[in-house]
């Protein structure tokens, strides 16, 4: 049995460590990637991974790597669906995961709200990121390493 690999869009994840509360559990390799060095204490299975700055270069890094039985934390809907693609499973920040069900939709939406905001008829409104968010990151995520650990 494979265990998964967490690959983490980490520059702006603001579930750190409920990921590595959850890969500690299951002892799970986790790839931490940005653009810049995190000031985060982690384990022996915690490789942080700097790309060079620059558009999508971590996704790049995460998507050329991600695969069947892996899960890939990130709020970028574009590598969401790369990995998706690519066998993976995908979950944001808030504990919503990607699916081949949801992510058509999830891709037209971020399209149209990036096209309202740049004819300037959209807000920049984004909801603020709650505990109860947090909690469910943890659970989804505890939940999608069980079932792939099963599988």
């Amino acid at each position: 049995m494979k265990k998964p690999t967490l690959y983490v869009d980490a520059d702006a994840c603001p579930v750190k460590e409920e990921l590595l509360k959850v890969s500690y559990r299951h002892q799970l390799q986790v790839y931490l990637v940005s653009n810049q060095w995190l000031r985060l204490e982690v384990g022996p299975l915690v490789e942080k991974i700097v790309v060079p700055e620059g558009p999508d270069v971590a996704d790049d890094w995460i998507a050329e790597r991600a695969g069947e039985g892996d899960i890939v934390i990130t709020q970028d809907i574009p590598l969401a669906d790369k990995a998706i693609k690519a066998g993976a499973l995908a979950i944001g920040n808030t504990g919503k995961p990607f699916t081949t069900d949801n992510i058509g939709m999830a891709l037209a939406m971020r399209d149209l709200k990036q096209h309202l905001r740049e004819t300037g008829e959209g807000g920049n409104y984004n909801a603020a990121f709650s505990k109860a968010d947090r909690s469910r990151f943890l659970q989804e995520l505890d939940k999608m390493v069980l079932q792939l650990m099963r599988s």
